[in-house]
């Protein structure tokens, strides 16, 4: 069964500022959703409270039925690239994926090794992170996200940083997710790139949805 999420009402007060307002959504697994916005509209955050990395002043997000921050801390099967991704600059990036990979013990080196080549990277590069150029970095965060197949996968900017033709390879690997029943979940200043991604997008401003647009 494709994974389910609603968002009920969901409200963030940070001092003064409310960041985000009364938010509602529902969203389902085999489709791609983008959040529009410009810079401070809410969409960091909104999938920063998906992912259980903030929790509400009001309201709350349900996965699969299951209340983050209640009835448990995280999401069971998320994927997310959200900003400075969380890398051991002495570790190669194989050496980071694999640490990050042991935790669930869904993968091994050999799927590791596959989406590290997939995105354009050299799985047996011996530089460090710290030795990675922007592009390659951005690369790994995606690698990170995707690499488990997760039921849901969150992306802010994926396509930062990145060439025509990786671009292309990442709109490739996120509709073979989508395929295979992914909820998937895109923020991108490029207008035209999540138009074309996206099964559906939500315009988000001040921490309001304003609307959404469904494609196709």
């Amino acid at each position: 069964m494709a994974v389910q999420i609603k968002i009920e009402d969901y409200t963030k007060t940070i001092g003064r500022a409310q960041i985000l307002d009364n938010v509602n959504m529902e969203l389902e697994g085999g489709k791609i959703y983008g959040f529009k916005g410009k810079n401070g509209s809410g969409k960091t955050m909104l999938m920063r409270a998906i992912c259980g990395l903030i929790l509400p002043t009001f309201g709350r997000v349900l996965i699969d039925g299951e209340e983050i921050g209640k009835d448990r801390s995280f999401p069971k099967s998320v994927g997310a690239l959200l900003e400075n991704p969380a890398f051991l600059n002495g570790y190669t990036g194989f050496k980071n994926l694999k640490m990050i990979a042991d935790i669930k013990g869904i993968i091994g080196d050999e799927e590791i090794k596959e989406i590290l080549t997939r995105v354009g990277l050299d799985p047996e590069d011996k530089r460090t992170y710290k030795k990675y150029s922007l592009g390659m970095k951005q690369k790994l965060g995606i690698a990170a996200a995707v690499m488990e197949k997760s039921d849901i996968i969150i992306l802010d900017e994926p396509i930062n940083a990145l060439d025509e033709e990786s671009a292309l390879i990442v709109r490739d690997i996120l509709r073979e997710l989508r395929d295979n029943g992914s909820l998937i979940i895109l923020a991108c200043h490029d207008t035209e790139e999540l138009e074309f991604l996206s099964d559906k997008i939500y315009v988000l401003n001040d921490g309001k949805v304003m609307g959404s647009i469904k494609r196709g």
